[in-house]
């Protein structure tokens, strides 16, 4: 009786999904022993004891989550999304004055000189969860699919979407609001919004960016951007991004380094545990270049396939799944490691100004990876309530078909 209880639990696990993952996770424990090791060798045991914790409380989270039924789900999201927003007023007031003078924000929850957690990271998958709960909810109204309807669905997510957008503002986390952007993008996508009001959005929003650069390349431009309320500390950013090579010595060292550091790796790169750039703090949004530098080309690609690899079984598992609820949050999910895959890694090789979002399940830091496998659970969850659903459907059409025999 035991062994038949875990068989059915085992046959509702995706072990597709957690392949890739586990082997991302070995991948970043590796990348991060070999960043620590080089750079803070005083800190190995102590950091790499911690990163094995998070991905053991990670994991359980995930686990659990798995079991979550779609109304215990619906029914906790609105909770879960005010319970965010209140950990988000607490960088502003729980903060290091040292670590806002490196990064320029105040996104990291700190008393003294120890640094918790970060709550945006927490935010993601309530705000993922809110906007599917609100798309469902509204669908299920009955509205009609009009440009009246389309703009208040849109106006709903708006006002979802102020009140992070105003906290991450306060904590001047730029990186961090486009990953939310980047989310509601990905669920206004597949909410059946007519085009007639995507499009002529995105190209407000494309005129804006070019607007804005235009701006900052004339004489005056920054001048005028640092009056408007744009901080130094980005504007060096793009400077550095836009031109590294002119900054290598300055604001662009982090960025040229990393550029350097991915280019020497090779194709095979020089093997593990041989670094001899000094990359500033790569081993969390710049662990990259460890990748690359130790493994090359090969070991970076094997990272992207198995990224691709566990993207498609999402898409899979999304595509198969009759639940909307659970569609959107795999959406959300789904653009969300999209976007932190391709900025993090576009910034290590220079194709993207640098914003300190970390790369998924590989960067140390237990607040990145724990909400990543809080969505992993997610996933693992509707890929479970899939299967669960089609067992009670076919036993119920075993009964019906004995009752004519």
């Amino acid at each position: 009786m035991v062994l038949h209880k875990n068989r059915s639990l085992d046959n509702k696990i995706d072990y597709t999904i957690i392949t890739p993952v586990f082997f991302l996770i070995i991948i970043g424990l590796v990348s991060v022993y070999v960043a620590i090791n080089h750079d803070y060798p005083h800190n190995l045991s102590k950091v790499m004891g911690q990163q094995v914790l998070w991905i053991i409380f990670g994991s359980i989270f995930a686990f659990t989550l798995m079991f979550f039924t779609t109304k215990l789900l619906w029914k906790l999201t609105p909770w879960l999304y005010l319970l965010g927003l209140g950990l988000m007023v607490l960088p502003l007031i729980f903060y290091s004055p040292q670590l806002v003078a490196t990064t320029g924000s105040k996104n990291w929850i700190a008393l003294g000189s120890v640094t918790l957690f970060q709550p945006s990271e927490f935010m993601k998958m309530s705000y993922i969860l809110a906007l599917a709960r609100l798309t469902v909810w509204f669908k299920s109204k009955g509205h009609l699919p009009t440009l009246k309807n389309n703009w208040k669905l849109l106006g709903i997510y708006i006002l979802v979407t102020i009140p992070v957008m105003i906290f991450l503002a306060l904590q001047k986390d730029f990186g961090t609001a486009l990953v939310f952007l980047a989310i509601l993008a990905g669920v206004v996508l597949i909410s059946g919004i007519s085009w007639w009001i995507i499009l002529p959005i995105t190209l407000i929003f494309v005129l804006l960016i070019t607007s804005f650069f235009v701006i900052f390349m004339l004489p005056q431009g920054k001048d005028l951007l640092f009056k408007l309320g744009m901080d130094g500390y980005q504007m060096n950013r793009i400077s550095a991004w836009l031109t590294p090579f002119d900054f290598s010595e300055s604001i662009a060292y982090q960025q040229t380094q990393s550029m350097i550091s991915i280019a020497s790796g090779g194709f095979f790169g020089k093997g593990f545990n041989h670094i001899d750039l000094s990359v500033p703090v790569r081993e969390s949004d710049m662990i990259f270049t460890v990748i690359a530098e130790n493994f090359g080309f090969l070991g970076a690609s094997l990272l992207l396939i198995l990224y691709l690899l566990l993207i498609y079984r999402m898409l899979k598992v999304t595509f198969a799944s009759n639940n909307l609820f659970y569609t959107y949050i795999s959406t959300g999910f789904i653009m969300m490691i999209l976007f932190h895959i391709f900025e993090n890694i576009g910034a290590a090789v220079g194709i993207l100004p640098l914003t300190g979002i970390p790369l998924p399940f590989i960067s140390q830091g237990g607040s990145s990876l724990i909400s990543n496998l809080i969505g992993v659970g997610l996933i693992l969850s509707m890929n479970y309530q899939n299967i669960l659903t089609r067992e009670k459907d076919d036993e119920l059409h075993l009964r019906r078909s004995h009752k004519y025999y």
